[in-house]
């Protein structure tokens, strides 16, 4: 049996403090991360709470997502040395959008071009 990266294990309460200090290191704010995770997933903001304090690993995370957005599709590039397009694994290309929706925050894109509005 092969065993799953550890970031698949590592709680998404661990991580989200991170994309909040690299979004606010760029001048942005944690409401605007908060819609980001909102729309890729599905969960409303009581929801997301919840989760962050249940200590969510990022597989259950995704996996219990209530509707994932069907225009993440859309999200094209490099993230962590990797094209995205090219990532087969569901959980880790998963993990990859919402990184890169995250960069592209911190570099200063428009919330519309980043919710592919």
């Amino acid at each position: 049996m092969q065993k799953k990266p550890r970031i698949y294990t590592t709680s998404f309460a661990s991580v989200y403090p991170l994309y909040i200090a690299k979004a606010e290191r760029k001048g942005r704010t944690k409401a605007e991360v908060d819609a980001i995770i909102r729309w890729l997933t599905g969960y409303d903001m009581r929801a997301l709470e919840k989760l962050l304090k249940a200590n969510m690993d990022f597989e259950s995370f995704f996996n219990e997502a209530p509707r994932m957005n069907p225009s993440r599709t859309s999200i094209k590039g490099v993230i962590c040395g990797v094209r995205i397009e090219e990532i087969t694994e569901p959980t880790m290309r998963e993990i990859r959008y919402l990184d890169k929706l995250i960069d592209e925050l911190a570099k200063g894109k428009a919330m519309e071009m980043i919710l592919r509005a």
